[in-house]
This record gives structure tokens, sequence and C-alpha cells, in this order.
């Protein structure tokens, strides 16, 4: 039986362990004021950040789908761990040697699946770096050297070399105590005739790390004629590797893509080293997959969805590639960010380009050219004979939904003037009209464009003839918490500087009242309280254009021109309204929590109700802050 971690121990890593520093591992968290950090949440997607760090407190809390706890509560969660196998983490980073109760510990046996999984690839990728070194690896040195990359850039990415034989590192992994079953699941080892036999063998390998650093999986070069294999073979689908939720490079870039607000994406593992190499430190790739839905929701969590960020795509110039941009394109608005894309001289890819041209090409390159959207409409476009009325339509028909499904007003119209160009078509009105229609029936239709999106249709979120799904009561004003909440979306339309940048945080789930809720749901799209302070001029019109329904903009027009209720509306009175939306949405959750420890408790599932337990006290603590020190503890 595995031994208790001694309480003190615990106590002592939660201590040492700074809940920003691990939870800056994987997003960009910046100021909330009152000395708390945001962010975008991990855990759920949403637009506005409203995951909140408290570094003093060492705690953390989403608002919008309540996940919240202490740092070992956030590690657990994100990496999918045993409260053991995150102790043990922090642990190990903080210089802290753990003591156990309850008899004695062995760590080979007792470590957590994960825990091994993650070990045994620690392992083979200094074994592969040590490979690297001997006569054997001549030929990954060669191909190494003959794009640019020294004895230095090999070791900064951890590039080695895997034998040529059967079970070089399958011997080696046995000969520090793994088992020929956990081999096999970390998809290091692959069954052969008479047992477990090396999955790479004879190739440069590169090893692939999550966000936090951690080697999770590996890319394998071909490098010999007579290797039957793909040019690249990837680590299969493991419990701690699942390609299209790992990007190559982001942890060696994720510091620099918050910074900046910058990313750049690239084809291959080569094109990140020559980036990073000529100063691009942005730069990541994806691991033999296309750029997808998960890949987007890291570089969300890093760029914060600032309205200055910019993604940079780099394709080759050839079909291929093209093809690869307009695949990139269909998932252009999950982005809040700017997408261009990069395309080299004579379809060069980076690598190629600084081998060819030196540093200072690729840091050209990566400038922002063209915008992917226009990429896109250039790509379309170029199917259809301009000369002819017959073809201006055609390509119109095909455009046009293409450009209605941005969903920024402004930007919306820009693009529409310069489809307008593209095409030829004088009349630039027409085109204008003809894109918004279609953003207004994509709208009717229940949605923003064809982008997919989560949860119901937009335009089902709230109807006149029947509240939609979130669940509470009937708008009614006898209500107090209606009324606070109707104060609060009016002072957040009306008076956005008193609630900023707090208002922000608030979760659609803290309006109870359907049709407030939807109001809510328009500022977020609208860009929050905060673009009412930047673009007081365009601001209300913007979130009446994020409107699912006439319903719901009469809604907002009402409470953008309902008079506050008190005379003198200043900061504490918008205080007031804040605390107290927070404070029920606290409260409702309390009592949701302690209805779940009650069925646990009944369960007598001790790991689900040590969660639930912390998750409550969190829950009470702050609520007791919000109680005695009002807007301080927003």
């Amino acid at each position: 039986m595995a031994g208790r971690i001694n309480d003190e121990d615990v106590k002592a890593v939660r201590d040492a362990v700074p809940i920003d520093a691990v939870v800056s591992d994987y997003l960009q968290l910046r100021s909330a004021g009152g000395g708390n950090l945001k962010g975008l949440c991990p855990f759920h997607d949403e637009k506005s950040p409203s995951f909140q760090v408290s570094p003093s407190k060492g705690l953390f809390h989403c608002f919008g789908c309540q996940e919240g706890g202490d740092t070992i509560a956030f590690v657990m969660k994100i990496d999918h761990l045993t409260f053991s196998e995150t102790v043990e983490r922090l642990a190990a980073q903080a210089g802290i040697t753990l003591r156990y109760e309850e008899g004695g510990y062995n760590p080979t046996s007792q470590r957590g699946e994960r825990i091994r999984l993650v070990e045994a690839h620690k392992i083979a990728a200094q074994f592969y770096v040590d490979q690297l070194e001997g006569p054997e690896a001549e030929i990954g040195r060669k191909f190494l050297a003959e794009r640019g990359f020294d004895q230095a850039a090999a070791a900064h990415f951890g590039v080695g070399y895997s034998p040529a034989g059967w079970d070089h590192l399958t011997r080696f992994l046995r000969g520090k105590g793994f088992t020929d079953k956990e081999l096999t699941l970390s998809g290091l080892s692959q069954e052969g005739r008479r047992g477990p036999i090396d999955r790479f063998r004879g190739r440069l390998m590169w090893p692939i790390r999550d966000i936090s650093g951690e080697v999770v999986g590996f890319g394998a070069r071909k490098l010999r004629d007579d290797d039957n294999g793909p040019k690249y073979l990837n680590t299969p689908e493991t419990p701690i590797y699942k390609k299209g939720q790992v990007l190559y490079g982001v942890d060696l870039a994720k510091k620099e893509i918050a910074k900046t607000s910058r990313a750049v994406v690239v084809e291959g593992y080569t094109d990140v080293m020559a980036c990073h190499l000529a100063g691009v430190t942005t730069a990541i790739a994806t691991c033999g997959t296309a750029f997808g839905g998960d890949h987007i929701k890291i570089l969300r969590r890093l760029l914060m969805d600032n309205g200055s960020a910019r993604v940079i795509f780099t394709f080759d110039g050839d079909a291929a590639g093209q093809k690869a941009a307009l695949r990139a394109f269909e998932d252009d608005q999950k982005f809040a960010a700017e997408t261009y894309i990069a395309i080299a001289p004579e379809g060069m890819d980076p690598c190629e380009l600084r081998l060819a041209k030196g540093d200072g090409a690729v840091a050209d390159l990566v400038e922002p050219r063209t915008p992917l959207f226009e990429f896109a409409l250039r790509q379309i476009v170029a199917r259809y004979d301009l000369e002819t009325p017959a073809g201006r339509a055609a390509a119109l028909d095909e455009a046009a939904p293409v450009v209605a499904r941005i969903k920024n007003s402004g930007a919306q119209h820009e693009v529409a003037v310069q489809l307008a160009g593209m095409l030829g078509i004088m009349d630039t009105q027409f085109v204008v009209k003809r894109v918004a229609q279609l953003a207004r029936w994509a709208r009717d239709r229940g949605g923003r464009g064809p982008a997919p999106q989560q949860g119901p249709p937009r335009g089902r979120q709230y109807e006149a003839s029947a509240p939609p799904a979130p669940s509470g009561p009937a708008l009614t004003l006898r209500s107090p918490a209606h009324r606070t909440e109707r104060e609060l979306l009016k002072l957040a339309l009306q008076r956005p500087e008193l609630v900023s940048p707090a208002f922000d945080a608030y979760g659609v789930d803290e309006f109870t009242a359907p049709p407030y809720a939807a109001v809510r749901q328009c500022i977020e799209e609208a860009g929050g309280a905060e673009a009412g302070i930047a673009e007081p001029q365009t601001y209300l019109a913007r979130v009446l254009d994020a409107a699912p329904d006439d319903t719901v903009r009469a809604m907002v027009t009402e409470l953008a021109v309902e008079a506050i209720l008190r005379k003198t509306v200043d900061e504490i009175y918008a205080g007031t309204q804040l605390v107290q939306v927070r404070l029920r949405a606290v409260d409702r959750r309390i009592r949701d929590v302690q209805g779940s420890l009650t069925r646990l408790s009944a369960q007598r599932d001790a790991a689900q109700l040590a969660a639930v337990q912390n998750e409550l006290w969190v829950l009470q603590q702050y609520g007791r802050a919000l109680r005695e020190r009002g807007a301080d503890a927003l």
C-alpha cells in the first residue's frame, strides 16, 4: 500500500510553488486589479477572461465554469494527475524531499501512470541525445549540418538519434525498471514477434514537449533509403500524447508569445528550429496533423485574445500549402487575433530560406504580409473568369459568404469593399449590401456564419416566445437579484468606466434572468465594457450588432437609455452592484456544491469528496471576502 504524503510536506509544497508561476506555464495572465490576475480559462472556451488567480491567497477561480482551488488543484485538473502525482511533481520542482506515512514508499512501483510515462519519455530523450554523438549517428549529424544546424542548435532543441537495432531503447528502459506494458503503452516500444521492440530505429529524433516542458512524444525523421517507413514518424496516440493537442516548440515559445502577443505557425520541426535561431522565437508547429481547434485554444490562452494580437501562418507556396492555408482559414473566426499568411519567395520553407538567404530573410518573412482572409478570397476569385459578368457573379456568390463570417461589422464592411475591388465590381455598395444580407441570414438561422460554435446556436439563445435554456426565474423587477443585475447592465452600457475591468470577468451565467444573460452575451461579443472606454463612439452600436434578434436589441436599447436608480452614480455605487451580482452567484454555487457534497458523502468517493470540499472552502472564503471587503475583493 502506498504511503500517504506527510501533511506538513504538502503544505510546504503549496507554500513553495507560487500559483501564478504555475498557471503562467499554461496561459497568459494580466492584472485584474486588487493584486489579482486574470486570463482565459484553460478548462472551458470563453471569449473574455473570467479565470482569476490570487497570488497572495495561492488560489484560482473561474467565474465562468466555476473551477477553482489552489496550486495543487490546478495541476491535478489541467494535467489529469492524482493528488499524490501532483504533489510529487511540484515537490521535485521546488527541491522538496517528501516524507511518506503509513508504511514504506517505493517510488518505482507506486507512482501514477502519467508520471511513469512522462519519466520514460524523459529518460528516452536523454538516451537519444547521447546516441547522436556516436559513430552510427554520423548520418544524422550530417543531415542537421546540411540544414544549418550545429551541435549547439541540436542541444538547444534536444535533437537525438535512435539506433538502428531492434531493441536498444527497450532494453535500456527495462534496465531502468520500466515494464514491457509501460513501454508499449508509452508508444516508445511496439510489439514484435518475440516481444517489444523499439518503435523508432535509425532516425533523427525530435522530442515533443507539452506546454509545461515535459516530453510526451517524439517526431522521427527518416535518414536512410532502405527505411521503408514514412518520411516522418510520430508517436502514436497515448495517454499523454494527443497530436491534435500539442504544438511543437510551444514550451520554448510560450513566454515570448505572451509577451509580444504574436505567434508564428510553421509546418515542421526544422522550420521551428530555423525560426528560433533566426530570432523568431514565437514559432511553433503542429505534429503531423492539420492546425485545428485544440491548437487554437492553446494559442488563445497565450495571446489572451488581445485585439492587437497576430497569428502568422507560413505555408509552402505549392498546392498542398495553399490547401493548408485555406483549411486554417476555416477556423479563422475562432481567433480574436488578426491572422496572416506569409509565403517565402520561390516557395521555400523557413529552413530552406535561412540556408539560402540567412537569418534576416526569415525574420523578414514573418513580418505580416497578407491577411489570411485576403489570401483565402484571392484563392476563390482566381478560379473564375472575371472578364465576364457571369464569372464575376459566380465569384461573388462563393466569396461573399466567406466575408459574411467576419464577426466584427466594421471589419466585415472593409473586407466587402476590398472584395468588390478584387472582382472589379464598380458598384461597391452592392457587394457590401450582399455581404450584410448574408450575415443577417446567418444570424437568423441561428448562427453567425458557418464557423463551428460551442453550445446551442446563438439565434436561439433568447427568443421572445420562449426564454431559453439558461436556467433561472422569469424576469421580474420585484426580485432583488434581477434589480441588481439590471442596474449592473445599465452601468456597463452607460458608464462602462465605472465597472470595467471587473465586469468583463463576469460569466453570462451570473445573470439569472435569461434576457439579462442575453444582453451580457452581447456586451461580451462587442469587446466587453473595456471597449466602451476604448471606443465610446461605436460601443453601443457594436453591442446592438451582436444581438441575435430584435427582442434582445430592444432590451439593449432599453437598458442603455433607462435612468440609473441613484442620483449620484460613482465607483462606490458601481462596486456595490458588482459585489451583489457576484455574491449571489457565489452563494448559488455554494448551495450546488453543498448538494454535491451530500451525494458524494453517501457514495464514499474519497477523491471526489476531497475535491468538492476544497471547492466549497474556496467559495466560502471568497464569499466571506466579498461580504467583508466589498469591491476590493473582486
